[in-house]
């Protein structure tokens, strides 16, 4: 079904952390959410509006200290304003097409004004989940039901020359919605670990767990994301710190690593694993882990081989995964696997699957996380990820923010009725997901739309507006 992108309001609303949470080069206390309301018109007249709301974040989509946080915010924005006004123009099409046919232009145009890959896909990335929100809501689509019947008109085009038509679309065919998936624990590299971390002043003390000791009691997870920081010694003391505290808790667990760009070659991170197998107590961790997650600074990833490290454990790319073209040119490289965020766009998770389960056994697509935050954004990937097949997922918003604290009052209790399997909220505190025994309920989230489902309050918002033609936000 083609569509036209008619308007998009834009809003924004920041957010304060109860935790920080530092990862690579950057440790984050609040943030911006941003959130777009689009309208298309569909063939027969109709229109009918959709939404999307992604995280602000600086120091990951470009973490060259040449920018401050502020200018990584106004990159965001401006990818935003790019791809809006290259939809608008383009009139009548899937929105698959849109996406597709819009695609080399966005970045383009992005590196022309510094913005990378990355960066510029961050706006097309937003807008695609609002136009397919939209879709769904005025035909009474779920997520799964548009994307198994192909409604947004996903094809191999000259982008994707590996992908084949035909496998393509028996593979959007065949996906079926979980009804429930594991949350993946992160731990990051200045979270505090055992009770002796946190001093009674340092305390939150808001009936959330502030340890991973209390992590583990609380929800029980199977699932844990491990932060590394390039550091041999720092690491190794840490991550035996980590494992005395799994160990001693779960009868089981699984680990996975991540680099997050912070070694330079592959020989610092296949020191760092030898140590770690070397090293009587961290051997039941070694084990339980899965994978390890982009080591080596995007500028240098793909162009040596990581077959060094690959032969212990699989590698996957995820700041590298910067184009449509990246994933097939790493499998060249020795990894196994790519990662699936919506903020790198959910048809680039889904051409990604796809390959994945060309590929076959060894093959993988991992479900990771940036600052997804409770409520649409939260949503709409947990509908992607599960339906894609993917059994955990990296969920870092639960736990470094205090639930849906950011958002109204109204907004959360909206939320709460729609999806009482995903939240409660009681006792005073802001909507909070659920999660007990570490599993998240999905069933709610099979609505018409992008898995939204509860309306959003605009009024709390703050309105944005933005100059496309020079590049200056306002």
């Amino acid at each position: 079904m083609k569509v036209r992108l008619l308007e998009v309001e834009r809003y924004e609303r920041p957010m304060t952390n109860r935790l920080a949470f530092r990862f690579g080069v950057i440790t984050v206390t609040g943030g911006i959410q941003a959130v777009i309301r689009v309208r298309i018109a569909l063939p027969d007249g109709r229109s009918c509006q959709g939404v999307a709301a992604e995280a602000l974040a600086a120091k990951w989509f470009e973490k060259s200290p040449e920018f401050t946080d502020e200018q990584n915010f106004d990159q965001l924005r401006q990818s935003l304003d790019i791809a809006i006004g290259h939809y608008r123009a383009f009139g009548a099409a899937t929105p698959f097409d849109l996406f597709s046919g819009t695609y080399r232009e966005q970045q383009r145009k992005g590196a022309s004004l510094r913005l990378n890959p990355l960066v510029a896909s961050y706006g097309p990335a937003l807008l695609d989940r609002a136009i397919l929100d939209a879709l769904g809501k005025a035909t009474g689509n779920s997520f799964a039901q548009m994307i198994t019947q192909n409604m947004p008109g996903i094809v191999a085009t000259e982008l994707t020359p590996d992908i084949d038509q035909l496998e393509l679309t028996a593979f959007l065919a065949g996906l079926t919605a979980a009804p429930t998936i594991e949350l993946r624990h992160t731990v990051g590299l200045v979270d505090p670990l055992t009770a002796g971390d946190r001093t009674p002043m340092e305390r939150v003390n808001d009936g959330l767990p502030e340890t991973l000791e209390e992590v583990v009691s609380y929800y029980r997870g199977r699932y844990y994301k491990l932060k590394v920081g390039g550091d041999s010694r720092t690491d190794l003391d840490r991550l035996m710190r980590i494992a005395s505290v799994l160990d001693s808790r779960l009868p089981d667990y699984c680990a996975t690593l991540d680099g997050n760009e912070q070694f330079d070659d592959v020989e610092g991170i296949v020191e760092l694993w030898r140590k770690v197998t070397e090293e009587p107590r961290l051997a039941r961790l070694a084990r339980s882990t899965l994978f390890i997650e982009q080591p080596i600074k995007r500028a240098m990833a793909l162009s040596q081989s990581v077959e060094p490290l690959a032969k212990f454990r699989p590698v996957i790319i995820d700041e590298s995964d910067s184009e449509l073209s990246s994933f097939p040119t790493a499998l060249t490289l020795g990894y196994a696997g790519v990662s699936s965020k919506n903020c790198k766009g959910f048809y680039k998770s889904i051409l990604n699957a796809s390959r994945v389960a060309r590929l076959g056994p060894g093959y993988f697509m991992s479900a990771e996380d940036l600052t997804t935050l409770p409520g649409v954004s939260v949503q709409q990937d947990l509908a992607l990820v599960s339906l894609l097949g993917m059994t955990h997922v990296e969920r870092n918003a639960h736990h470094f923010v205090d639930g849906m604290s950011f958002a109204s009052e109204f907004e959360q209790r909206a939320f709460v009725r729609a999806h009482g399997d995903l939240y409660e909220k009681r006792d005073g505190h802001p909507a909070r997901l659920k999660a007990a025994g570490g599993r998240i309920a999905l069933g709610s989230l099979a609505v018409p739309g992008f898995a939204v489902g509860a309306e959003m309050d605009f009024r709390s918002m703050t309105p944005r507006t933005s100059a496309i033609t020079t590049g200056v936000t306002t």
